[in-house]
């Protein structure tokens, strides 16, 4: 269960506890006990899942459990018994058995991997031995085993969707604050936003270079990296707008990628790009639709400035002088660009994981290499008269 924060992952851990250990429907058909739970410390356990205002105790409304703190253990009046561990001790685990059990905030255990494997081993009674784990989503490769496990039913739950239980104005406050910046997205809509082994960029490498984008821009330009075919089609028609501040930064202003477009939609959503920021130059590659790619902007307005390219090398090759401008800090992005920067953080050697083309990074690339046109490292384009 992935959930923003206030989204009620622990308040659902609690009821799916108390329900196994008493029976309830539609929880279990009969006492599935004795139960793991597992925080990243034994307080954790404690304030949070046992005692917290969501917690087991407060959940229980019948068949209420006694908390015997020096055991460590919650007790029901039927017997069924939850002992507590802490995610710092592994080896605590090695031993003890199971039929079910609760891990809460996967994501912030100290030794993940190892507290995980102990666990699998122990679930072994009853008809049915089972877990829940309830976190707030981050990048952790245990997390993406877990999730792509045939036997994993994965639930996701925003804090909006909780809206009714929180104070009236969280929601309104947080979402001015962190609302589409990569924080936002982590803790309030519970995306995880990984980045890949070997990726040219890293979210690290991103946050560290963000403009309010209330700079003045000597040069904007706005680059098109069209789809392969002439009709409607599943690929993507990059579309990036970056600018050259007086200081020489370069600053990527927006993404206005469209998809499944016809030639005439993705040169309007060009054009209208174009006039909207004052762009004196648009790039449009033309590797895979030639002049077609020139004619069709052309028919959409005329008198748009339109330098036609033709890639030379590899998307990566072409890719990687950009990427070392961004780790030299001359590279920035205005606002978070969401799509554009999950792309860009799984796009490794062999392309991107999904194996789709990287239509906005491709666009990205031609947008940086003309307003750096002559730098040290600028990516190979052949301007096409």
């Amino acid at each position: 269960m992935l959930g923003g924060r206030g989204s009620g992952k622990t308040r659902a851990g609690a009821e799916w506890v108390h329900g196994l250990a008493s029976a309830a429907h539609p929880f279990a058909d009969r006492v599935s006990a004795p139960i793991a739970l597992i925080g990243e410390t034994i307080a954790d356990v404690r304030d949070v899942m046992i005692e917290g205002p969501a917690g087991i105790l407060r959940s229980a409304r019948y068949n209420r459990p006694v908390y015997e703190a020096t055991r460590r253990r919650l007790v029901w009046p039927n017997g069924a018994i939850a002992q507590v561990f802490s995610a710092h001790d592994p080896g605590s685990l090695r031993g003890p058995q199971f039929a079910a059990a609760w891990c809460d905030e996967l994501v912030k255990w100290p030794y993940p991997g190892e507290c995980w494997d102990m666990l699998q081993f122990g679930l072994r009674l009853g008809d049915w031995p089972r877990l829940a784990v309830t976190t707030t989503p981050r990048p952790l490769k245990l997390l993406a085993r877990i999730m792509d496990d045939a036997a994993t039913i994965t639930v996701r739950m925003g804090t909006a969707d909780n809206a009714a239980n929180l104070a009236r104005d969280f929601l309104r406050t947080m979402q001015a604050r962190y609302g589409g910046t990569r924080l936002g997205r982590q803790e309030l809509d519970a995306e995880i936003l990984g980045e890949r082994d070997g990726a040219l960029w890293t979210r690290e490498l991103l946050e560290r270079g963000r403009s309010t984008g209330r700079d003045n821009h000597g040069r904007i330009v706005v680059a098109v990296d069209p789809p392969a075919s002439a009709k409607a089609s599943s690929d993507a028609c990059g579309i990036v707008i970056a600018g050259l501040t007086d200081e020489g930064m370069v600053d990527i202003i927006a993404d206005h990628t469209i998809g499944a477009a016809t030639p005439r939609q993705w040169a309007s959503r060009a054009v209208a790009a174009y006039h909207a920021v004052g762009a004196d130059i648009m790039v449009a590659e033309v590797n895979q639709g030639g002049d077609m790619v020139k004619s069709v902007i052309g028919m959409v307005d005329p008198t748009v400035n339109v330098r036609p390219v033709r890639a030379s090398r590899a998307k990566w090759l072409r890719a990687e002088p950009v990427a070392a401008l961004y780790e030299q800090g001359r590279v920035r992005h205005v606002g978070v660009l969401a799509e554009l920067e999950d792309e860009m953080c799984d796009f490794g050697l062999d392309g991107l994981s999904s194996g789709r083309s990287p239509d906005r990074l491709d666009a990205l690339v031609w947008a940086v290499g003309e307003l750096v046109s002559g730098a040290r490292g600028q990516p190979r384009v052949r301007a096409i008269m």
